[in-house]
């Protein structure tokens, strides 16, 4: 019974924070549109959205500074290699600095590149440049923050980064909001305000860094920061981390193409259902943190009994909060939808579709929980490999249906793709993780 409640405890210790801030990500972008609907035209909404979409299309790709930065932390950790562990932190703010200042460099093709998929008016296509033009420079700020919260995870810390997620929040909310109406900058108060906090965030981090774990620069070993071996290591495993992260992102970006050229119903429809989806992913997220950092942690103290029992518990709770999940859509899909939309023929439209809602937390929970055992245990290539099979599954499986199914048949093949993932995991969890071990 002790154990049962001791990993339990240590499960949701790291599994609340993460959820915390998993909920609070979105809340960016809600805050920016908040503040711009009430400028009085719907032309800042529109800019709003579209300049947050760039940054998330070119921030999305380079997710795999935070899982890196846990796995390999959460390995050094288990050992007790904390010169190790400083190592990592250092090598991943190097990148994310480096990629960052790189950003920067390539500002201008980004943004005509980025303006060509526009279809909107020349006065919102100038609010865009506006706000891209000067949100970009906390490029290195924002990549420095995922290297940061990786690292803390990888520490078994998962207060640290709630925390640092909700002061974001409230300097965006605060800035924003007196740029805006005390200075009267309008978007750019916004573009403004958000920048200074991503910036203000990092320099946070490091606060909290030297707050909590200051007494560790004794560990530092600069000559072996940038040892060859380590660092080959790292990029390969950055490097699948990318394609699995690109893989997941064409997939995603392929369901609303395809969406809209259904029509402007089934694109609203669709994008509502997804809502269910990224409600789901909050929750189940933040036990795939807890999982990397515990993976890591016993994959580094070489102790197979607690990570195959941790492993466990995990899939246990993760049932747990699909089911939950499942009844809730079943019993209340109604009330979801009208907090989401107040468009009736919309609403009614989507009910014809609910169904398959129901059936993303029960075939999408493993695929989820594994994600995060197999970040903290770097098996990369198992992990990149399960993507590209299930994303291959998914487009063999809509362009074979489409013309019978409809929108049913992308829905079907998202299924199928993340009941794919997560079979697929299952199977290679055995090879993928006893390696680690030896």
């Amino acid at each position: 019974m002790y154990y049962f409640c001791a990993m339990d405890k240590k499960i949701f210790r790291l599994a609340l924070p993460n959820i915390i801030s998993n909920i609070t990500v979105p809340m960016l972008g809600m805050i920016d549109i908040a503040i711009a609907g009430h400028l009085g035209s719907a032309i800042y909404i529109g800019a709003i959205a579209l300049g947050s979409n760039i940054f998330n299309m070119v921030y999305w790709n380079f997710g795999f500074l935070r899982m890196s930065s846990s796995g390999f932390t959460a390995q050094a950790y288990g050992a007790r290699n904390f010169p190790e562990a400083m190592n990592v932190l250092i090598r991943s703010l190097l990148v994310a600095i480096g990629f960052g200042l790189l950003i920067l460099l390539l500002q201008i093709p980004i943004e005509k590149l980025a303006v060509n998929f526009i279809k909107s008016g020349p006065e919102t296509i100038e609010n865009v440049k506006f706000y891209f033009r000067i949100c970009i420079w906390s490029a290195p700020a924002v990549l420095a923050v995922y290297a940061f919260k990786g690292w803390f995870i990888g520490m078994q810390n998962a207060k640290t980064p709630m925390v640092i997620a909700i002061i974001n929040n409230v300097l965006n909310i605060v800035l924003s909001f007196i740029f805006v109406f005390g200075f009267d900058m309008k978007i750019k108060g916004i573009a403004l305000g958000t920048m200074l906090s991503q910036v203000i965030t990092f320099a946070i981090c490091i606060f909290m860094w030297f707050r909590y774990y200051g007494k560790m620069m004794k560990y530092i070993e600069w000559h072996t920061v940038l040892d060859a071996i380590a660092l080959k290591s790292y990029f390969k495993v950055n490097g699948d981390v990318f394609i699995r992260t690109f893989m997941l992102t064409l997939v995603t970006t392929f369901f609303t193409f395809a969406s809209s050229g259904m029509g402007d119903t089934i694109l609203a429809v669709n994008a509502l259902l997804m809502q269910f989806f990224m409600l789901f992913s909050y929750f189940m997220d933040g036990f795939a943190y807890a999982g990397e950092a515990l993976t890591g942690r016993y994959i580094g103290a070489r102790n197979h009994m607690l990570l195959r029992y941790m492993i466990r518990r995990l899939f246990f709770w993760g049932f747990v909060v699909s089911a939950v999940s499942a009844v809730l859509y079943i019993l209340f899909p109604n009330q979801i939808l009208q907090v989401l939309t107040n468009n009736q023929e919309v609403i009614a439209t989507t009910k014809s579709f609910t169904f398959w809602t129901i059936l993303i937390p029960i075939t999408g929970f493993a695929a989820f929980l594994w994600d995060g055992i197999y970040i903290g245990a770097t098996a990369s290539k198992e992990m990149r490999n399960a993507m590209v099979l299930s994303a291959i599954t998914f487009f063999l499986c809509y362009y074979s249906t489409r013309s019978l199914l409809g929108n049913n048949a992308l829905w079907l093949s998202f299924i199928i793709y993340l009941t794919v993932r997560g079979i697929i995991q299952t199977f290679w969890a055995r090879k993928a993780l006893e390696p680690k071990l030896n």
